[in-house]
């Protein structure tokens, strides 16, 4: 992803234009894959406009399409895998599997859930009773190692942070609160997909699982949503799952959900679906608290906030507890030292924060204490708001803090 965002903010500056101007194209491309794969896999080429329009309309790419994060591009790679492996399927020519391990490996790159798709095409293959030679398929596992050796490599010298960080994750195991979670990622996938649509979809998949063949492409597409929903369903039983892992499925799901009825409606829903949340996000046509306004909540106001910040500072350095915020910020006002606690700093060889005086910022509503090491320099904390059209999107509280001796919590220089 991060090579995407370069490519864009070197053709249109720093700019959140640059950021997100990939975003769109991947879409269209993978839109484009997505119908070729349709045609190889479904049978017909009518399919995958289908899956295209269906795709378009689900809110994880008509609206997420216009952001830029780990998923855009995982997508795009997971769709070009897909495309790739629908030639294998035709043409039964092995010298796809380079393609097929290669755009696993970059999806990977870009979020570590591609594995999954990854290993359901294994499956495929170990059970298809037309096995191409294992030479190929060994040239395709080789394919993706090497690609994703820069990440091995990083990983094996920053004591395997990433891998522990996600790997650790499925060791949660919290069943008392597995209907709650469970509910939350039906939820989840209900609306980042759109009603229809997920029915669809669930209902594409059971049909395949009945109908399909050892190693045909039903098996296939039905492994690669099986597996992944398996995985999520598990970890729903020790922790929260976010409502965007699960949309390494999605391409996979949306071919088989042509299969059934209902494929212009539920399209339709997910367009007007689409076009409500950009005009509520364009013109706040409906008077939404910033609790349920989910768009301003996340976006709305940083670029004053930040200016404000930058002038109410004077010069001292900022400290912020999350990542997010503190790289907003940065983006805004890049003249502002900033440092963040977060522990996601603590691996990009930022230099240690040695400032004797700071400002601590943090959310209005914070009950964490001051950080270790460091006291208030003043009783009074301050107040500043984020706005959107004049309202208070959220506020957070400004801490004059000074070190105070001792071992002092880490911090890292942001930017």
């Amino acid at each position: 992803m991060a090579f995407i965002i370069r490519a864009g903010t070197w053709i249109w500056g720093d700019t959140t234009f640059g950021i997100r101007f990939f975003g769109p194209i991947l879409a269209l491309a993978g839109s484009i894959l997505l119908i070729n794969a349709g045609r190889d896999l479904m049978g017909r080429c009518e399919d995958g406009i289908k899956a295209a329009l269906l795709f378009n309309a689900t809110l994880f790419l008509g609206v997420g399409a216009a952001t830029m994060t780990p998923d855009t591009p995982l997508i795009f790679f997971s769709t070009l895998a897909l495309w790739a492996l629908g030639r294998l399927y035709v043409t039964q020519q092995p010298a796809w599997w380079l393609l097929i391990g290669a755009a696993f490996g970059l999806g990977f790159d870009s979020k570590y859930t591609a594995v999954l798709p990854a290993l359901s095409c294994g499956l495929w293959w170990l059970f298809s009773p037309r096995k191409p030679p294992f030479k190929w398929v060994a040239g395709g596992a080789l394919m993706g190692w090497l690609v994703i050796s820069p990440v091995l490599l990083w990983n094996a010298q920053h004591h395997w942070a990433s891998f522990l960080k996600q790997g650790g994750r499925a060791q949660d195991w919290a069943p008392s609160r597995a209907v709650q979670f469970v509910g939350e990622l039906l939820g989840g996938q209900i609306g980042l997909a759109t009603p229809l649509i997920f029915l669809l979809c669930v209902g594409g998949v059971v049909a395949a699982i009945k109908q399909a063949r050892r190693g045909d492409a039903l098996w296939l597409l039905s492994a690669m949503v099986v597996l992944p929903s398996g995985v999520f369903l598990q970890h729903a039983f020790g922790g929260r799952v976010q409502a965007n892992w699960p949309v390494i499925l999605y391409p996979a799901a949306i071919l088989l959900a042509t299969r059934m009825r209902g494929v212009t409606a539920a399209a339709c829903l997910g367009y007007v679906m689409t076009g409500l949340i950009y005009l509520q996000a364009l013109t706040h046509v409906i008077p939404l608290s910033p609790h349920h306004d989910i768009v301003a909540r996340q976006t709305g106001g940083w670029r004053g906030f930040a200016q404000h910040l930058a002038r109410q500072s004077q010069g001292q350095a900022v400290i912020f507890r999350d990542y997010a915020q503190a790289s907003l910020v940065h983006f805004y006002a890049p003249e502002l030292t900033i440092y963040s606690t977060d522990p996601r700093w603590l691996y990009l060889d930022r230099p240690v924060g040695r400032e004797v005086t700071a400002l601590l910022v943090e959310k209005q509503d914070s009950r964490d204490a001051i950080l270790h090491g460091w006291v208030a320099a003043s009783p009074n904390p301050t107040s500043l708001c984020r706005k959107a059209r004049g309202q208070n999107i959220r506020c957070y509280r400004l801490t004059p803090v000074e070190k105070s001796g001792g071992d002092s919590v880490i911090i890292r220089r942001v930017g």
